[in-house]
């Protein structure tokens, strides 16, 4: 019995690490988007392959962890290539201890939801949108500076 609880709880450990950038399709990422709460969500589309998205990522940390204890939730939405999860994506999570909530998107087709996100995406990224409760509050294609990204907030918050 008592291997077979060790069994199970290393399982589970085993299954939630492996877990720590679950997928999403776009119906789910929708659901969180549009949460009927009082937190701002700015959820940021990005690849580990996207130079420019690489380049903001730091700012994103950086506002997470200001904004910790405010209503603000950054979300990273990565569209590395399925095959390189394993081998790009989670060491590039793990080797720059990125704090912000990762989900990888588990749809190939983005032509079916890239016009949900904005009409004006025209697919390429870093894309980032920021939402709060069922409205969508600004939508940015391009790369973000700290100072950017701390001015849209600041002027989402304290309008």
């Amino acid at each position: 019995m008592k291997h077979l609880s060790l069994l199970s709880f290393l399982l589970i450990s085993v299954s939630s690490y492996a877990q720590n950038t679950p997928y999403i399709t776009f119906n789910e990422l929708e659901k969180i988007m549009y949460q009927q709460d009082d937190t701002v969500r700015i959820i940021n589309f990005w690849a580990t392959w996207c130079k420019p998205c690489i380049e903001e990522l730091p700012a994103f940390e950086q506002i997470s962890a200001e904004y910790k204890t405010q209503k603000v939730k950054i979300i990273l939405v990565s569209m590395d290539f399925k095959s390189k999860i394993d081998i790009q994506l989670k060491p590039y999570i793990q080797k720059n201890h990125i704090q912000s909530t990762v989900f990888v998107m588990d749809q190939t087709d983005s032509n079916i939801w890239i016009n949900k996100v904005s009409t004006e995406w025209s697919g390429s990224i870093p894309a980032t949108i920021f939402t709060l409760q069922s409205k969508q509050l600004s939508f940015h294609e391009g790369k973000y500076s700290y100072e950017e990204l701390k001015q849209k907030i600041q002027s989402i918050i304290q309008p």
